[in-house]
């Protein structure tokens, strides 16, 4: 099922994405006034930042976008409520094969202990995306230096950062790894984790700590 994703449609929707933050900076992160409930503020910036990239989508892509979202093939069962992701991918053509982002504040360039949590914690024990070889995560950056935030990613998972080359104007590096895949299933192993930060301008990102 993994190969049902090929490179030109990770290209594009990592593209759509760029773009969508692009109008989120212009309609709507100016006005953002941080007030410390950090699980609020990601939801509306991540619900916002859906509604961009729906807007800037053709129609003729192979995939759609969706804000939250379950993935019903890692609930542990059939009472459990299934992980949800933040906003996927859904391939049309397959509605199982889900790209997915999890996004996550940052407040300061330093704090990415909630970051690295869903990567070991989710990504790289195939509770998130099962049947995909790659996924992402949303870094909103509130204050700080992204290069040192990806400096502290890079030692905190820990794991090798790479531009990509696609995105070199772009706050935008990848990782690779080998997942722990659940013996009686045949998920890829080999995993892609894109890492995006998006600096968040607010009337008090300078003042945030």
């Amino acid at each position: 099922m993994a190969r049902e994703w090929n490179l030109d449609a990770i290209t594009v929707l990592i593209k759509l994405v760029w773009q969508g933050y692009d109008l989120l900076v212009i309609d709507v992160l100016s006005k953002i006034n941080f007030n410390g409930e950090e699980e609020q503020i990601e939801r509306s910036i991540t619900q916002s930042l859906e509604l961009r990239i729906r807007r800037v989508m053709t129609g003729d892509e192979p995939f759609d976008v969706q804000h939250e979202v379950y993935e019903f093939e890692s609930s542990q069962s059939a009472q459990a409520q299934p992980p949800q992701y933040d906003i996927a991918f859904i391939l049309r053509a397959n509605e199982r094969i889900i790209w997915p982002l999890e996004a996550k504040v940052l407040i300061s360039d330093g704090a990415v202990a909630e970051y690295i949590k869903e990567i070991n914690g989710n990504f790289l024990t195939c509770r998130y995306a099962p049947f995909s070889s790659e996924g992402g995560m949303l870094g909103y950056l509130f204050s700080g230096d992204p290069s040192k935030t990806f400096s502290k990613i890079e030692a905190k998972v820990p794991c090798t950062l790479s531009h990509h080359p696609d995105f070199p104007n772009r706050d935008h590096k990848t990782s690779d790894h080998n997942r722990i895949v659940p013996s009686d299933k045949q998920y890829p192993a080999e995993f892609r984790c894109h890492h995006l930060l998006l600096k968040i301008i607010s009337s008090v990102a300078t003042t945030v700590a």
